[in-house]
């Protein structure tokens, strides 16, 4: 994949700051928009949820969801330019008190500072979303298929 393609895809994960998670919830769909924080590894992003939002009953481990992350939807904006990234994921919810669970939260403090509160609250929880597959649309005419290469290859871009 061209260079310029996969810094566009990783300068999206690491500028936007929310998503669109399209997931199964009693048998209905649901979408909600959620702060995200990317991995280290860039395999996945970090998300918080209350157990009291409807989405977080959908948050299974195991389970699949669509994310769905995007340029701003500004006035000049032609909507067919509008680069978006949209991924399928597993979703693995991480144990409190764990080192896994406190180093997904260091990652998703520094991005969020105020998260600090929320995940001190026993209704908060974290969830990994390993991506799957996906796809990025960089404007009309200009998608892109992606895989675990492509991911990996978007953390050697420090």
């Amino acid at each position: 994949m061209d260079q310029a393609v996969v810094e566009a895809i990783r300068r999206m994960l690491t500028t936007r700051k929310v998503l669109c998670l399209a997931l199964i919830v009693d048998g209905e769909t649901a979408a909600s928009l959620l702060p995200f924080a990317v991995a280290p590894d860039f395999l996945g992003v970090y998300v918080q949820a209350s157990s009291l939002a409807r989405h977080s009953r959908g948050l299974q481990a195991g389970g699949k969801v669509g994310l769905l992350v995007h340029d701003p939807d500004t006035d000049d904006a032609d909507p067919l330019q509008i680069a978006r990234l949209s991924v399928q994921a597993t979703i693995e919810p991480l144990e409190r008190d764990t080192g896994e669970f406190n180093a997904a939260s260091e990652v998703f403090r520094g991005r969020f500072p105020t998260a600090a509160l929320t995940l001190s609250f026993g209704d908060f929880s974290l969830y990994r979303l390993r991506f799957d597959r996906g796809r990025f649309v960089a404007g009309f005419a200009q998608a892109y298929d992606l895989d675990a290469e492509t991911f990996r290859e978007l953390a050697g871009l420090r």
